[in-house]
């Protein structure tokens, strides 16, 4: 199916900044041809490359600025029904399994952090598979700017 070149990643990195930008904008932002940035974002969808367009949305505009990372440990047995009870959580944002101290991160928001103690001490604290959690309170977020290309990282010596 081809291999992925430098215009694929310019236009990867345009759409992940900002996915409702028009195709004749990208086109002229990045100087090329509108029928070869249409057929390269087409291709790049039926690779499966871009994914779906989405958007963000300013929770704290919502009336839900506060937020918490918790840190789950999960019995095995019960694992798949643990998650699929976290995951009906109103407050649930993105729960990430991981290795380490852990087994998985949950990503909530509310309206205080009172109110995401109470649903992680009365709720969480009791779905059949949770056997621990610890609480992170976000205090503050950051996203880098991305960009793609196809150059290796570079290796670190020892």
């Amino acid at each position: 199916m081809g291999r992925l070149d430098e215009i694929d990643m310019k236009i990867l990195g345009a759409l992940h900044r900002d996915a409702s930008i028009s195709i004749p904008k990208l086109s002229k932002d990045l100087g090329l041809n509108l029928s070869v940035t249409y057929s390269r974002i087409k291709r790049l969808i039926r690779r499966g490359i871009i994914q779906r367009y989405t958007l963000e949305i300013n929770e704290a505009k919502l009336g839900l600025p506060a937020g918490v990372v918790v840190g789950l440990n999960l019995d095995p047995k019960q694992r798949e029904q643990a998650i699929g009870e976290l995951m009906k959580l109103q407050q649930a944002r993105e729960l990430t399994e991981v290795t380490g101290r852990f087994d998985a991160f949950l990503a909530l928001r509310g309206r205080t952090i009172e109110e995401l103690h109470k649903t992680i001490a009365d709720v969480i604290g009791r779905i059949p598979g949770v056997t621990h959690s610890e609480t992170f309170v976000e205090v503050s977020e950051r996203e880098p700017e991305l960009s793609y290309n196809l150059t290796p990282a570079p290796e670190i010596k020892a």
